[in-house]
């Protein structure tokens, strides 16, 4: 018995320590960031749900977008999601499907982590994508979210 309450206490702390830092919007703070390449586009909170949701493929200027998202199961990604498309990470996955198996579209480009994440954002022009805010630096443009 004292096996099961040492494993009850160890998930329920994980549980909370999980929901601290996926929910407090101090814990996780996202920045939505562009290739430099991208200049004078400040995209609204719906433009941006457009982009993420892979409806939109270029920019106002014509230059093609190319998105770049975390994995789904990725904090990050979640809170990204739920905090700034304001959507939950499995319905922007069933319109990835949906486009994919319908054939009218594509899913955006996964990478494993944040690092890959800044590299290939700087590298890609006409790339968008987010990053955790202490990772920001001059070789990515930031983009405000109104």
């Amino acid at each position: 018995m004292p096996l099961f309450r040492k494993i009850l206490g160890i998930l329920i702390l994980s549980l909370a320590l999980t929901t601290l830092v996926c929910q407090g919007g101090d814990q996780l703070p996202v920045v939505v960031v562009v290739n430099p390449s991208v200049t004078d586009e400040q995209p609204s909170r719906n433009e941006l749900r457009a982009i993420f949701a892979m409806r939109r493929a270029t920019w106002e200027n014509g230059d093609p977008l190319q998105v770049f998202v975390l994995p789904d199961d990725h904090p990050l990604h979640r809170f990204f999601c739920k905090h700034i498309l304001r959507i939950y990470p499995h319905q922007l996955r069933r319109i990835w499907d949906r486009n994919i198996f319908s054939g009218t579209g594509q899913a955006p480009i996964e990478v494993e982590d944040m690092h890959e994440m800044k590299e290939r954002i700087s590298a890609t022009a006409g790339a968008i994508g987010y990053i955790s805010e202490d990772m920001l630096d001059e070789s990515l443009r930031q983009v405000e979210v109104p």
